[in-house]
C-alpha cells in the first residue's frame, strides 16, 4: 500500500465507519470534477491525442503503458510526442525536457523517463502544451500521461489502466475511497481499460462485464538484463511509487530473496540522509540495493551520498506485454485515432 494512501481504502468495505464518515466530503469532491467538465471549453488539438490515465489515486503502470504506445506508433512511422503535467517538479512549462540536463527536481521523474523514448514536453495547462507541440512542427501525435480527469484538452483516445491485483478498492470517491471520480462518470470518459495485473484475474472479468469498451489484459514484465542481474540475489528494495508493494513481488518472481523492504510516500525526493541510510542496512544485511527505472530517476546523476546511493543500486527496467489478440486490438485502437473537432454538443 503506498504510504500516502488510507490502508482501509483498499482493504476496507463501503461500511467502514470511516467511510461512512468521509461520504459527505466525497460528494463535495465528485461535484467539483463533474462541474468542471460541464463548464469546460477543451481545446482541440490539430494533432491525435492518445490520453493514458487511471480511474483512482496511486499507481496502475500509465507510464510503461504510455512508452509501449510511444513504440508502436513509432514502428509505424509515426513521431509521438509525450504531454505530461510534470507532477513533483517546480516547472510549469511549456517546457522540453532535456534527460541529459533536467532533475526530477525541475521537471518530474516520469518526464525523465518519458524523454528517454519520445520528446517530452511538460506543462500544467495541458491545452497550452498541446498548442507548443504543433508549434514545434515535429509530432504526429500527442500522447497525454495522465489526465482523464483533465477537460482542458480534447482526447482521441482515453485508455484507463487499472492495477488488477488491487482493483478499484471500495468503489468510493476521494477521501472515502481511491476513486477519482464516480466511476459511472469516469466510464463516459475512457474508450478503452487496460488491466495490469495477472490474466483473468477477477477485477478484468468484472470490468468485462460492466464497461461496455473493449477491456485489454497486460502484464508487467522485467527487461531480460534487469531479470538476470536480480535473479538469486540478496536484496534490499527501496521505493517511493503508487504501488511498491508490487515492485516487491514482481523481484521476488525473479528469483530475487528479499531481505527488507524500505518504501516511500510517491514521487519521494530522496535526502542525503535517505542515502546514508538505506546504505547503512544493505551493508548491515550483506545485500544488495534495488529500485525502480522512476526512483533511480531521482538519484541519477546526484553528487555525495545520494550519488552513492545511485552507484550501488540496481534498477529495475519493466515493460509491459499484452497476448496476441489483445495486442491486436490495441494496435486497431491506434490506428483509428485521429483529431477531435469539439463542438458544444460534446
Amino acid at each position: 500500500m503506498p504510504l500516502d494512501e488510507p490502508s482501509w481504502w483498499y482493504g476496507g468495505q463501503r461500511g467502514d465507519q470511516r467511510t461512512k464518515l468521509l461520504r459527505p466530503a466525497s460528494r463535495v469532491y465528485s461535484w467539483a470534477v463533474k462541474r468542471r467538465f460541464a463548464n469546460a471549453n477543451p481545446y482541440s488539438s490539430a494533432l491525435p491525442v492518445i490520453c493514458v490515465g487511471n480511474f483512482t489515486a496511486g499507481g496502475t503502470g500509465k507510464t510503461p503503458l504510455s512508452l509501449l504506445l510511444a513504440k508502436m506508433l513509432k514502428e509505424r512511422g509515426a513521431r509521438p510526442a509525450f504531454l505530461t503535467r510534470g507532477y513533483s517538479g517546480r516547472a510549469k512549462g511549456p517546457v522540453w525536457v532535456n534527460p541529459q540536463i533536467d532533475t526530477a527536481g525541475e521537471v518530474g521523474d516520469e518526464p525523465l523517463l518519458l524523454a528517454q523514448s519520445s520528446p517530452t514536453l511538460v506543462s500544467r495547462n495541458r491545452a497550452d502544451g498541446a498548442r507548443a507541440i504543433e508549434a514545434a512542427l515535429a509530432a504526429s501525435h500527442i500522447i497525454m500521461d495522465d489526465g482523464l480527469q483533465n477537460p482542458a484538452l480534447a482526447k482521441s483516445l482515453t485508455i484507463a489502466v487499472v492495477d488488477g491485483t488491487r482493483g478499484l478498492g471500495n468503489g468510493e470517491v476521494i477521501p472515502a475511497g481511491p476513486l477519482r471520480a464516480p466511476l459511472e462518470f469516469q466510464f463516459e470518459l475512457a474508450d478503452a481499460i487496460v488491466v495490469n495485473g495477472p490474466p483473468d484475474n477477477a477485477t478484468l472479468k468484472w470490468l468485462r462485464q460492466v464497461f461496455q469498451g473493449p477491456v485489454l489484459s497486460a502484464t508487467v514484465t522485467a527487461e531480460e538484463a534487469s531479470a538476470a542481474a536480480i535473479s538469486g540475489k540478496r536484496l534490499l528494495p527501496y521505493a517511493g511509487i503508487g504501488n511498491p508493494h508490487r515492485f516487491r513481488d514482481l523481484l521476488a518472481s525473479l528469483g530475487g530473496q528479499v531481505i527488507e523492504c524500505s518504501f516511500y510516500k510517491d514521487h519521494h525526493a530522496f535526502s542525503e540522509a535517505d542515502a546514508e541510510a538505506l546504505l547503512a542496512r544493505a551493508d548491515a544485511a550483506q545485500a544488495t540495493l534495488v529500485t525502480t527505472a522512476k526512483d533511480y530517476a531521482r538519484i541519477a546523476g546526484a553528487s555525495g551520498v545520494r550519488g552513492e546511493l545511485a552507484r550501488q543500486s540496481l534498477v529495475l527496467d519493466i515493460s509491459l506485454a499484452f497476448d496476441e489478440r489483445d495486442h491486436e486490438r490495441l494496435e486497431t485502437l491506434l490506428g483509428d485515432v485521429k483529431p477531435v473537432v469539439w463542438t458544444m454538443n460534446g
